[in-house]
């Protein structure tokens, strides 16, 4: 088993940090770049970052603001939000993010995703899914922050972006955001098992526990959350201990084995 990744999310509006539930009710819990610094120094495998208002705006992140975030974040980055275009791709790369999540466009322009990872590679571009479970049980694909049905079912929707190039695939329940709940382990393992590149599960992380659950239960590779760090006292540090207690390999040889169960 290759190594387990715990990656903070950060939800970036007007410039502004966020976090709200089955994303909505947005609470602003402070601003992007001390909660950069705070991550530097706690061990974080990455960093997700997203414009969340981007798409739903029709505009694309603010380069010169992400260029002085990315001078100051010495892990790797992952940046979306407003991601239309090949220019957008090449633009954010240039401004200092390491990988492009691309989530909306791909549903109307799949060959942004090919383009993408053609030109800078693979490795660069993060295929993101939003989802819902509809009344019959069934999952399905949301696009533009959530708010528009695509018909789409995620697991087939995951082995598409696969094969037009994606590196990973970040799969986010809806439902779940936000309510440090646990992640839809249903949902992660059904994507997990439809793809052999690695998936990010997101969306519901409440404690350690849970991310031990996305990883050994439902296959993931890499666990991503934001509301366990923003509103507890529990740290990507503490959960990469944590899983290393239960025997998942985590990165960072000088991870605690031990660890506290935070409240």
């Amino acid at each position: 088993m290759l190594k387990v990744r715990v990656i903070p999310t950060l939800l970036w509006k007007n410039l502004g940090l966020v976090k709200g539930i089955a994303f909505d009710s947005w609470r602003s819990v402070g601003t992007v770049m001390p909660a950069l610094k705070v991550y530097n120094t706690r061990d974080v495998d990455e960093l997700i970052l997203v414009d969340i208002a981007a798409t739903l705006e029709a505009r694309h992140v603010d380069y010169e603001e992400l260029n002085e975030l990315a001078a100051e974040c010495f892990v790797p980055l992952t940046v979306g939000g407003g991601v239309r275009t090949i220019d957008d791709i090449r633009n954010l790369l240039r401004a200092g993010a390491d990988k492009v999540s691309i989530n909306s466009t791909a549903y109307d322009h799949p060959q942004l995703v090919s383009e993408g990872a053609e030109r800078y590679g693979s490795q660069c571009i993060v295929a993101s899914i939003d989802a819902r479970k509809r009344a019959d049980g069934q999952h399905e694909c949301f696009s533009h922050a959530g708010t528009r049905a695509t018909g789409r079912e995620p697991s087939a929707w995951a082995r598409e972006l696969e094969a037009l190039g994606a590196g990973e695939i970040l799969i986010t329940s809806v439902e779940r955001d936000g309510t440090m709940q646990g992640y839809d382990l249903e949902l992660v393992r059904a994507v997990t098992e439809a793809v052999s590149i690695p998936v990010i599960a997101s969306g519901g992380a409440g404690n350690y526990e849970h991310i031990y659950q996305a990883i050994n239960d439902s296959g993931a590779s890499a666990a991503a959350a934001a509301s366990i760090f923003h509103f507890t006292h529990q740290t990507p540090m503490e959960a990469k201990a944590y899983l290393a207690s239960q025997d998942i390999p985590v990165r960072n040889a000088n991870v605690r084995q031990g660890f506290r169960q935070s409240a």
